[in-house]
């Protein structure tokens, strides 16, 4: 879950925050969406799922400040051990996330999570 700081600011139309992250040691990255859920971005989750991307997780919540967010988990399998990404695919995933993100005005920093974070 992406821990939002407000309800009433979105990045693009119906996503709050986007985050894109991998487990240690960081070659395969999910992306975890927090959205709307009264105007789900449709668009963007339609051109995820066209690069391959598999909803893994759908939970909803109440924020604090009272708006509704729908929490997504997406992930794509690659050929590597454990369906890991390999080098090239690494690099071709990552520009189509950039690419599309970029698409409605979001910047992308994927980062790692921490061994607490990725197994809690």
């Amino acid at each position: 879950m992406l821990f939002l700081k407000s309800t009433t600011v979105t990045k693009a139309p119906g996503i709050y925050d986007v985050d894109v992250a991998a487990k240690p040691p960081g070659k395969t990255f999910g992306v975890f969406i927090a959205t709307d859920p009264d105007n789900p971005p449709a668009e963007v989750l339609a051109q995820l799922a066209a690069l391959g991307f598999k909803q893994t997780y759908s939970g909803g919540y109440t924020h604090k400040d009272r708006g509704k967010v729908l929490d997504l988990h997406f992930q794509k399998a690659g050929t590597d051990l454990f369906e890991g990404w390999k080098a090239e695919e690494l690099e071709a995933n990552m520009a189509a996330i950039n690419a599309l993100f970029n698409g409605v005005g979001i910047t992308i920093t994927p980062r790692v999570m921490s061994l607490a974070e990725a197994y809690a």
